[in-house]
């Protein structure tokens, strides 16, 4: 019997039990999972705090083990990416981004991020179509759509320009204009080539930020392009006096100088430049603008040590090659100028404009003239017949040429074709040509 009552009385208490947990207040189990909600939030709340005192790699730390927990939280995840971003580990913060976008594909951040990174990887179509995505979401704040839109236009501005004028436009539509906005519209409106729209718009950027060097360097790049030599001049000799390395200002003033005849006094500014960096010194473009003024300026074994520099560096510049060519001849080294030229012509898929083809053939032409082939000669002057019209100098020598060969028919005729043009330019020539016409009809 004692052991029954035992048996009772456990079967009591555990009933008692049951019951008791059956009769627990109604929400307690709620309340646990707020209390549990409000304890993460107040750690997403901290790893924030950490963002803002810019420690990074504390915050990470912190967001990645909230991202374990919460794996679909868009908040989470984009925190963790802004916080890898900047601890250098550009694939964990793309990883992230992504992972924040599938969470929640309205939320604008992580898109115009993620779009960036692909943008700086040289990945456009992807850094394209995501922030694409991010200035389309309407119900996202003006001033991030903004952002992704001047993205777009930074994006679009050297290969699709009038795409990045239309993204310019509908950022400032969103957001009102900003300086920098009135600097790309400018930069938009020159590589268009609206020299005029481009000029009032550097001027404007100039009026809001009078010191901007990116804007008085762009607006000395349109003044030359203008011929606007004495007002470029005076503007970017001003302002390399607060900025005297800058290399776009040098570069823009040593051309004004270049194209007033002034080689000698844009020389000094380019070999300054080069000397106060290695990397500029090592850069191709300057290197090859010293060259042409050297040039210019009659220093031809200058400028021949510079473009043999270039050529060992890139032989297959067909540019570079005629360049060379042409200080060879200047200084009458005619069997290695023609050799050069040879090799330039030969290149003819490489020259960026094919008139510029053409006058490397004029000066293979000369060349061969003064080293004593003829044939060589009439073979350049017919190619480059092909892209551009006869001139006096290609008259006279296609003439001479024939003339050489014992060709008189050929060479009469290009003797005259070359008097019908020449209208008292070329005295020395016309003398020839005219002493030659009657030595030729005596021949007949």
């Amino acid at each position: 019997m004692a052991g029954l009552r035992w048996l009772m009385v456990c079967a009591v208490v555990l009933l008692g039990v049951g019951v008791g947990r059956a009769q627990l207040p109604a929400g307690t189990r709620e309340a646990d999972d707020t209390s549990r909600e409000d304890a993460v939030n107040a750690r997403i709340n901290d790893a924030e705090a950490s963002l803002e005192k810019q420690d990074y790699a504390g915050a990470a730390v912190k967001l990645k083990s909230l991202a374990v927990e919460r794996p679909k939280d868009a908040r989470v995840l984009y925190d963790l990416g802004y916080a890898e971003e900047r601890n250098s580990d550009v694939a964990g913060a793309a990883e992230a981004y992504a992972g924040a976008i599938a969470a929640d594909p309205a939320m604008g951040q992580p898109r115009v991020a993620l779009g960036l990174i692909d943008a700086r990887a040289g990945r456009m179509e992807k850094a394209h179509a995501e922030l694409m995505g991010a200035a389309n979401l309407t119900a996202e704040a003006p001033v991030l759509r903004g952002r992704a839109l001047r993205a777009l236009a930074s994006m679009d501005e050297g290969s699709h320009p009038d795409a990045a004028r239309e993204e310019l436009l509908a950022a400032v539509k969103l957001t009102g204009e900003t300086p920098d906005d009135i600097l790309m519209g400018a930069d938009l409106a020159a590589r268009a080539g609206d020299d005029e729209d481009a000029e009032a718009a550097y001027r404007r950027a100039l009026a809001v930020e009078p010191g901007n060097v990116d804007a008085v360097a762009g607006l000395g790049h349109v003044l030359v392009r203008e011929k606007k030599m004495v007002e470029a001049e005076t503007l970017l000799a001003g302002a390399m006096k607060a900025h005297p390395d800058d290399p776009r200002l040098v570069a823009q003033l040593a051309l004004a100088y270049t194209q007033e005849d002034k080689a000698a006094q844009a020389i000094p500014l380019i070999e300054k430049l080069r000397a106060s960096r290695a990397e500029y010194a090592a850069d191709a473009g300057m290197t090859g603008m010293l060259a042409h003024l050297y040039a210019l300026n009659g220093q031809n074994a200058d400028a021949e040590k510079l473009y043999r520099g270039l050529i060992a560096a890139n032989p297959s510049d067909p540019e570079q090659l005629d360049e060379l060519g042409g200080v060879l001849v200047k200084q009458m080294k005619y069997v290695e100028a023609e050799a050069v030229l040879v090799k330039a012509v030969s290149m003819r898929d490489g020259f960026a404009d094919q008139k510029d083809w053409g006058g490397a053939a004029e000066h293979l032409a000369f060349a061969a003239s003064k080293d004593g082939h003829p044939r060589v000669t009439l073979q350049a002057l017919a190619e480059r017949a092909t892209v551009l019209p006869n001139s006096p100098a290609a008259l006279f020598l296609e003439a001479i040429s024939h003339d050489s060969l014992h060709e008189t028919k050929e060479a009469a005729v290009a003797y005259r074709a070359f008097l019908a043009v020449a209208n008292g330019k070329f005295p020395d020539e016309e003398f020839q040509a005219r002493h030659r016409l009657v030595a030729l009809d005596h021949m007949k």
